[in-house]
C-alpha cells in the first residue's frame, strides 16, 4: 500500500507540475492591468493540499521558473536580475509551501475549510511577497513607475496597479475551484478503494 501511496503522489505531483506549465504558459497571454493573471495558483493549492505542502512547494517553485521563462517578470530583471529571480522562486514556492502547511494543519477538523484556507493562502502568499520583493529590490524603479501613472504614493501605486484586480481575481478563482476539484478528487478516490 505505500508503494501505492508513493506512485499516486509521484504520478499526481508530475501531472500537476505539467499543468502548472500550460497554465503559466496561457495565463501569460491573459493580463489584467499590467501583469497576467495566476491561474497556476489553482494547481499549487490542489498539489499541496492533495500530496503535502512539500508538493505544494515545488509546484510553486515550477511556476516561478516559468515566470521567469516566460519572460513576466522581463521589466523587473532589466532593473535586478538577482533580486528578480529571488523574488520570483521564493514567493512561488512560499505560496505553495504555506497552502500545504495551512491544509494540514486544519484538515482533521474541517477539510473544506482547509482547503478554502490553502485557497486563501496562496495567492495572499504570493502577492504579500511580490510586494516584499518590490521594496526591497525595485522600489526606485515602482516609484517611478507610480509616478509616470500619476499616482504620487508609491503605496497606492503597487496595491492599485500591481496588485488589484489581479489579486481579486486570483483569490476568487482559487476559492472557487481548488475546493471543488479537491472534493471531486478525494470522492474518485473513495470510489476506487
Amino acid at each position: 500500500m505505500q508503494n501505492h501511496n508513493k506512485t499516486r503522489t509521484i504520478a499526481g505531483a508530475a501531472i500537476l507540475t505539467a499543468i502548472v506549465i500550460v497554465l503559466q504558459l496561457i495565463g501569460g497571454a491573459i493580463h489584467f492591468g499590467v501583469f497576467s493573471i495566476s491561474l497556476v495558483l489553482v494547481p499549487i493549492v490542489i498539489g499541496a493540499a492533495l500530496y503535502g505542502a512539500w508538493i505544494g512547494a515545488w509546484l510553486g517553485l515550477v511556476f516561478g521558473v516559468m515566470v521567469l521563462l516566460t519572460g513576466d517578470a522581463a521589466p523587473f530583471l532589466a532593473i535586478n536580475p538577482l533580486g528578480t529571480v529571488l523574488t520570483v522562486l521564493v514567493k512561488g514556492t512560499c505560496a505553495g509551501l504555506c497552502a500545504g502547511l495551512v491544509y494540514r494543519a486544519l484538515e482533521k477538523k474541517n477539510q473544506f475549510a482547509a482547503v478554502v484556507c490553502a485557497a486563501i493562502t496562496a495567492p495572499v502568499v504570493n502577492t504579500g511577497l511580490f510586494l516584499v520583493g518590490c521594496v526591497l529590490f525595485f522600489l526606485d524603479a515602482v516609484t517611478e513607475w507610480g509616478k509616470a501613472a500619476g499616482f504620487e504614493n508609491v503605496g497606492t501605486y503597487m496595491i492599485t496597479g500591481f496588485v488589484g484586480l489581479n489579486f481579486l481575481f486570483e483569490l476568487l478563482v482559487n476559492v472557487i475551484l481548488a475546493p471543488v476539484i479537491v472534493r471531486l478528487v478525494n470522492l474518485g478516490r473513495k470510489t476506487q478503494k
